[in-house]
């Protein structure tokens, strides 16, 4: 992703609305490098469908037809000309952290509906900004949770709501990740809380594994800002950054029970992230990046399930050609929002001491040894990692209060 700097909002442009049209979707990009070689790659499939075409990128270094993979469309690095220019019917942000409101801004204004990457903004306050404006100028909004669109997010609530596993008690959420120093040079804000005097909040949990805690508070039917009441953190760091890379956080929802996400980038061997949804009869075990399910309960067998995935852009398609509702609106992410304003107000991430971790030799990456385990006992017990006895974290009487979200 390309760091985009502020600008000046053009008037809005007149070119009339096609929504409802049959015909392609005219589709701007801004951000093609980094994650955005995925929404080039995912445009071309529906391209091919006849659902969109891509008609701009917007890139502050212009792609060269080699970089790109074929012939380019127009490109601008101003994004509302770009908008105007292209008569763009559909906006995808994928661009820095800071970036995201002003850009989303600047397409809602000329109308054009959007595709905002997560996380949508590096603080509440933005969040709302970019929500409300988005609201009041009347143009949808997906906010880019790939992992909401799987299947089995209703399948699992439908689980719950017959009773499969008892009462809920709790939802737990694991990411051990490998990522090796290069990661953290990839661009300038990566593995920083602020650039340039703005807030960025670069870390684990609000970035990278930032689906764990969306997909936990989902299957809590806690999504929105009001459903959270109180957040405590963990934040913690084995590489000489910012940001976190190994924390978690345990958020108290209106619904009673506790929603504990445990990440690491240093774990010592890369698994795949899950959500665990504990019940009094048994247990949901959600791999969210592969569709997959195991339900685990008293007096049953275990039962394995597979589901497909609904593609974000292509409902948002969906929702302008038909009216198919959208699967994540900007307020369905205000529940994350509170854990990334939570993250923003904690201290900053306290370093890990020499003896936590260690150097892999070849790989130029950093590992704590024993963290794959801690994160998955999080996930299992709803614990944080001061509780569970991590000699490097601290202990649970000297962590801040509890962040309220009254």
């Amino acid at each position: 992703m390309t760091a985009f700097p502020a600008f000046e909002a053009s008037p809005a442009s007149s070119t009339p609305s096609r929504t409802g049209a049959r015909e392609p979707l005219p589709v701007v990009l801004a951000g093609a490098r980094g994650h955005g070689r995925w929404h080039v790659a995912n445009i071309r499939r529906l391209q091919d469908e006849g659902l969109v075409r891509l008609v701009g990128i917007c890139e502050l270094t212009p792609l060269t037809e080699e970089e790109f993979g074929g012939e380019l469309p127009e490109q601008s690095a101003d994004f509302g000309a770009l908008l105007e220019s292209t008569g763009a019917r559909i906006a995808i942000v994928c661009t820095p952290i800071p970036t995201h409101t002003d850009l989303a801004l600047a397409a809602a204004e000329r109308g054009v509906h959007l595709l905002l990457e997560k996380p949508p903004a590096p603080s509440y306050a933005e969040f709302r900004r970019m929500a409300d404006g988005v609201a009041a100028a009347g143009v949808a909004c997906q906010i880019g949770f790939q992992s909401l669109g799987s299947h089995a997010v209703p399948a699992i609530r439908d689980l719950v709501a017959e009773g499969a596993i008892g009462r809920i008690v709790g939802i737990g959420g694991a990411g051990a990740w490998v990522r090796d120093e290069d990661y953290f040079r990839r661009a300038p804000w990566a593995g920083r809380r602020r650039l340039n005097g703005a807030d960025v909040v670069d870390g684990a949990i609000t970035n990278p594994l930032a689906h764990a805690v969306a997909t936990a508070l989902a299957l809590d039917d806690s999504t929105r800002a009001e459903d959270v009441t109180g957040i405590e953190t963990e934040l913690l760091r084995a590489h000489d950054i910012e940001s976190d890379d190994t924390s978690c956080v345990r958020v108290t929802t209106a619904r009673g029970g506790p929603v504990t996400v445990a990440a690491t980038l240093c774990a010592e061997r890369a698994g795949e992230p899950y959500v665990l949804v504990h019940g009094t009869r048994g247990r949901i075990t959600f791999w969210y990046k592969q569709d997959r399910v195991l339900l685990q309960r008293a007096d049953h067998g275990p039962e394995e399930f597979e589901y497909g995935r609904t593609d974000l852009l292509e409902n948002l398609v969906a929702h302008l050609t038909d009216g198919t509702p959208l699967l994540v609106t900007p307020d369905r992410t205000g529940a994350f929002m509170k854990v990334v304003e939570a993250i923003r107000q904690a201290p900053d991430p306290a370093p890990l001491p020499a003896g936590a971790w260690r150097r892999v030799p070849g790989e130029n990456r950093r590992v704590v040894p024993g963290v794959d385990g801690l994160v998955a006992a999080a996930a299992d017990t709803l614990s944080l990692y001061s509780e569970l006895g991590a000699p490097w974290a601290r202990p649970a009487e000297h962590l801040p209060k509890e962040v309220s979200t009254r």
